[in-house]
């Protein structure tokens, strides 16, 4: 039985590549980007680009509609699309869609750019978290300019362009727009607009992005994009190449596979996090009570799997050690009395590590404030009701031990007068005594030394 997990795991695997999903030539697939840009997302691209290239399809169709996402996942569907061998298409739809931020770079870095009426692009500014920043549009972090600019740019009379703040702001920005102008480049698109969008978090309707040569084309729907692309030539690594869609495409949609479904699940911020407090507790539940095993082993599995989706997420390791300190100061308030200092303080350091766990502001890659909310106010009530129970234990009686046996009566099991024998709690004790007791006399213990009981008889009411 022990072998059947891993085997299920295997076959499971073995059943996920994408090539069990579709036909064995397509002439172009369609993958869908729907949602924030991530691990899990560029993952996906990246394996079904090279499926379909290595099947003999003639083009990729992204079918776009994010908020943006991480840097790291964007540039690896751009290497990945620049290194094509078939033309990829990037097609903003469906009406109401967008390619906000990170989906305005894969616009511009695909072989072609098309919309669909209804829908934008742009608001393309870095969105780290940094001192300084301030709020942009569309969610964005526009960084305030230097007040040494400001002053430059008031005393030659010009306004101040709406430009980074702060020299690490400033790196990230220009380096972006490099990218971006780069990107522009080698499309023939757009650039002016490109480092617009970048240095000002600019957008775009699909009308005027088609005026402005950000797009190359407006298609109503897929079946539209298909008939505009015939006898369109783009460039694919240096070759100039005439797409031909002759009658139409035989258009297959790839779905996500089981791999890409677990990779968005465990790097779901919200998923992440709560692995994290489940390993973090099982591993605290084992060390306590050593044997449970259950608690060890699921506090392991999940901790190892929050490490991984922390690797590839844009984690603020300050955050976790915060975390980290909070969960360790309220369970060192358990068995310190500290009267609920180091407890206050570990639910603060809890509440602060969560806020900042996550260093972005990327719609759909924060954790969501209602779950930040509801674990706070478990972890602070747990800490109260432990306090509480631990008050109300104090306050009772001593029912065990030497404090309880002292003050107890006994019963005298024959008469003696120095040592002896007596029946206390249901036990028969070695006794010693100053006074004669007489069998079956009621006795008080006022002492124990090692395992003799100290009495002297009590008198009997007549």
């Amino acid at each position: 039985m022990k072998y059947l997990a891993p085997l299920g795991l295997l076959f499971l695997l073995a059943g996920a590549h994408p090539s069990a999903q579709a036909p064995a030539r397509p002439d172009a697939v369609v993958l869908e980007i729907d949602g924030p840009i991530g691990p899990a997302v560029s993952d996906f691209i990246e394996r079904n680009i090279a499926d379909a290239a290595a099947r003999g399809g003639k083009a990729v169709i992204l079918k776009i509609d994010t908020p943006g996402g991480l840097d790291t996942a964007m540039r690896d569907i751009i290497k990945a699309i620049l290194d094509s061998p078939v033309p990829v298409v990037s097609y903003v739809s469906p009406g109401g869609a967008r390619a906000a931020s990170a989906g305005t770079y894969i616009l511009y870095a695909s072989h072609v750019a098309a919309m669909a009426p209804a829908t934008n692009l742009g608001a393309a500014t870095p969105v780290p978290i940094s001192p300084g920043a301030l709020p942009g549009g569309d969610g964005e972090k526009q960084p305030a300019k230097d007040k040494k600019d400001e002053g430059e740019d008031k005393a030659e009379g010009k306004e101040a362009p709406a430009s980074p703040g702060g020299a690490m702001q400033r790196k990230i920005v220009n380096d972006a727009v490099a990218y971006i102008r780069g990107l522009a480049a080698l499309r023939g698109r757009n650039a002016d607009w490109a480092e617009k969008a970048v240095r000002e978090g600019a957008s775009l309707s699909a009308e005027d992005a088609l005026k402005e040569n950000v797009v190359d084309l407006l298609a109503e729907n897929i079946e539209d994009l298909v008939a505009a692309l015939d006898g369109r030539t783009v460039n694919v690594r240096g070759d100039d190449h005439t797409i031909d869609t002759g009658d139409g495409w035989q258009l297959v949609t790839i779905e996500p596979d089981w791999r890409t479904k677990f990779l968005s699940v465990i790097t779901n911020p919200n998923v992440a996090y709560v692995l994290m407090l489940l390993g973090i507790y099982g591993l605290f539940f084992e060390m306590y009570n050593p044997g449970a095993v259950v608690p060890g082993v699921v506090g392991a599995i999940s901790l190892l799997l929050a490490l991984y989706a922390f690797h590839v997420l844009p984690v603020n390791y300050a955050g976790v050690a915060l975390i980290l300190v909070g969960i360790a100061l309220m369970v060192t308030e358990l068995f310190t009395p500290a009267f609920g200092v180091l407890g206050i303080g570990g639910v603060v350091a809890f509440i602060t590590g969560s806020i900042i766990l996550y260093d972005t502001d990327v719609e759909g890659l924060r954790v969501s404030m209602p779950l930040l909310v509801t674990v706070s106010i478990a972890a602070a009530g747990l800490f109260t009701a432990t306090i509480v129970l631990a008050l109300r234990q104090r306050e009772r009686p001593v029912v065990t031990g030497r404090e309880e046996m002292i003050g107890a009566v006994g019963e005298a099991l024959g008469s003696f007068t120095g040592a002896g024998q007596v029946l206390a709690h249901g036990e028969i004790w070695s006794a010693r005594s100053a006074r004669p007791v007489a069998v079956g006399q009621r006795v008080r213990i006022r002492n124990i030394d090692g395992l003799i009981l100290e009495i002297e008889p009590l008198e009997e009411e007549t």
